[in-house]
């Protein structure tokens, strides 16, 4: 299990990627509102001394609202939803974001937007805040190379991009990944030969359990989370300024 635990850390980018989207529906938590953040909130988000036009993308009863008979979005209806014009617009006068934010959306991102708000344009909650449903194993080119249900996840990911399963490394690059995935750092020559000479059959499965427990995978761990949270001491993209963060990163 915790073989499979490994894998799907290098893989979870490539599972979260919109590929999924060319498959089914647009997810909003995971294609769009990474596009809006990225792309609309510097100038319609949370920020009320950068905010234009008193819009706010970042809160969905602002994005649907009707301001003067214009609504940024109408679910299901393209031809009345600003934000799709102003996305696909070619008049450098019209297009949002604008050319001097240098921030263009790409083809893929504007067919992203396109596909959601065809589909109804539907809001989720913040990922911390949303209900967790368990998902139906996927159908895969090769079920019995899957060991457990990640797997299934992992080989249809493969399968959309039309690749195959690498085949399973040696032992060496085996606890380099784990280090490197687990504590940041590469493992040192005597943990390495330890490795090497450990010849039980749960070798792999105590080192990964003896590095889940080291200090080395707490501060990582910490690195990620406020990654996530976009920590940082100054307040930076919105209004920059001093904030008194830094006892949280301390905590974390």
């Amino acid at each position: 299990m915790m073989n499979k635990f490994i894998t799907l850390l290098w893989l979870l980018p490539c599972l979260l990627s919109p590929v999924w989207a060319e498959q089914g529906t647009i997810n909003f938590n995971r294609d769009v509102r990474p596009i809006l953040s990225s792309k609309c909130f510097q100038c319609h988000g949370p920020s009320e001394k950068s905010r234009k036009a008193k819009l706010r993308l970042d809160i969905e009863e602002s994005a649907l609202s009707d301001r003067d008979g214009v609504r940024a979005i109408v679910p299901g209806d393209l031809s009345k939803s600003e934000l799709w014009h102003r996305a696909s617009a070619k008049d450098p006068e019209e297009i949002m974001p604008p050319p001097e934010s240098k921030k263009p959306m790409t083809p893929k991102e504007i067919s992203i937007i396109k596909q959601w708000i065809e589909e109804g344009a539907k809001w989720e909650k913040h990922w911390s805040f949303a209900k967790l449903d368990k998902p139906a194993h996927p159908e895969v080119s090769d079920p019995k190379w899957s060991r457990n249900p990640i797997d299934r996840f992992v080989l249809r990911n493969l399968d959309q991009r039309k690749l195959k399963p690498s085949p399973e490394a040696d032992r060496r690059t085996l606890i380099r990944r784990l280090y490197l995935d687990l504590t940041g750092l590469p493992p040192d020559p005597a943990e390495i030969n330890g490795f090497l000479k450990d010849k039980g059959p749960d070798a792999y499965e105590r080192l990964v359990d003896r590095l889940l427990a080291s200090d080395g995978y707490a501060e990582r761990m910490a690195l990620v989370w406020m990654d996530a949270a976009r920590y940082g001491d100054t307040s930076v993209f919105h209004d920059d300024g001093p904030r008194t963060m830094w006892p949280w990163r301390d905590w974390v």
